[in-house]
């Protein structure tokens, strides 16, 4: 897993991609939390932003432009805020917001995607499941990210000479696509307990079992490789596997599975840490940059009110700083300011806030911000 960068000076262009919904509200505070911290690092980030999904829609017609397309090419990391919304159903599926962010997906090949799934101890009581089966509970899911039923082809719909309407899709992966997502769990998993879980459907498909062979071979492969970070792998079909991460979530280090099963499974485990709101990802293929993205998604509901978690946005950031811009020790600080805050109480609606003691997104930024800066301060004493 890329941690360092490969940059030759520590001057990074950083494209923010605001988009739909909620997704201009946290990309604010989280651009704003990345400077701070650059900063203080003598990290120098030259912040760009782009049209996509419907605001792209809106302005050019398209939900990709070419410009933002040029700008992402020339970018070292993408802070992407969400993108979707209602007005844009009954587009063409071609023609969708959605389609962006999987054409920036398979552009740029990141094709693994990160999502950390950790409860932090002051918000136990917003999970819907009990505290004694979700404390400590700490996943990392690796979804492959450009393969599977969302990029299958052939793909459609038709009706039928009897006036029958029909659709297909198409699930397929080849032991490339497979190798090296599962390669890359293997690397986090070393860096973990060492434990890695293929979950699939095995049972019933003839891609879930390549997923299987292939992914013995890799961790077979890694393990010979790297003597001292054994990999123990163990496989679980994704029906019980929805289940176990229910039961016994603590159970689980490292989960690898493919795009359909790892987006279900994603929004599942953000009831063990209480909301979506909390869960980041980042999007990486072989090299340092990458696609930051909160797992929430648009969230029109709550658009334009202020009342948005901006807390995924800001991991995100941590992220990018760790994983595109090789800065371990300013996402640390980034993410304690984040768990600071929250054992000090900030509350945004979804995570339980309620009338005046919620926190809005604009708040809760800068109530992290103020952690923040309270946490750079000591590091200098």
């Amino acid at each position: 897993m890329p941690q360092h960068n490969t940059h030759d000076s520590s001057s990074f262009t950083i494209l923010v991609l605001p988009g739909d919904g909620i997704g201009p509200e946290v990309c604010t505070p989280a651009a704003s939390i990345l400077g701070q911290v650059a900063a203080h690092f003598n990290i120098s980030l030259q912040f760009k932003q782009g049209l996509i999904g419907g605001a792209a829609i809106e302005a050019t017609g398209n939900p990709l432009p070419a410009a933002t397309l040029t700008l992402a090419a020339e970018a070292d990391a993408i802070l992407l805020g969400a993108v979707g919304g209602p007005q844009w159903d009954r587009r063409p599926p071609a023609e969708r917001p959605e389609t962006a962010l999987l054409q920036l997906r398979r552009q740029f090949n990141f094709f693994a995607n990160l999502r950390p799934i950790v409860l932090q101890s002051s918000l136990a009581a917003t999970s819907a499941i009990k505290e004694n089966i979700i404390a400590g509970t700490d996943i990392l899911l690796v979804r492959e990210l450009v393969g599977g039923l969302y990029f299958g082809e052939p793909r459609g719909r038709k009706i039928l000479a009897n006036g029958v309407e029909e659709a297909w899709n198409t699930l397929r992966y080849d032991s490339q696509q497979i190798e090296q997502v599962v390669h890359r769990a293997c690397v986090c998993a070393s860096t973990r307990r060492g434990l890695l879980c293929l979950v699939d459907k095995a049972n019933v498909l003839e891609t879930s079992q390549l997923w299987r062979e292939v992914s013995e071979q890799v961790v077979l492969r890694y393990n010979k490789d790297h003597a001292k970070k054994k990999v123990r792998l163990s496989a679980m079909y994704v029906d019980n596997a929805a289940m176990q991460l229910i039961a016994n979530p603590k159970q689980f280090d490292v989960i690898v599975t493919e795009n359909m099963f790892g987006d279900i499974l994603a929004d599942l485990g953000a009831q063990l840490v209480g909301s979506l709101g909390m869960l980041p990802s980042a999007s990486q293929g072989q090299g340092p940059k990458g696609l930051y993205e909160p797992v929430h998604g648009s969230a029109p509901d709550l658009a334009g009110q202020d009342v948005a978690n901006p807390c995924a946005a800001i991991l995100c950031g941590a992220m990018m700083l760790r994983y595109s811009l090789g800065c371990p020790q300013a996402a640390a600080a980034v993410e304690q300011a984040v768990v600071a805050a929250l054992d000090a109480g900030l509350r945004t609606v979804d995570l339980g806030g309620q009338g005046k003691q919620a926190s809005g997104c604009t708040a809760a930024g800068r109530q992290i911000e103020a952690h923040l800066r309270t946490i750079l301060s000591s590091s200098l004493r």
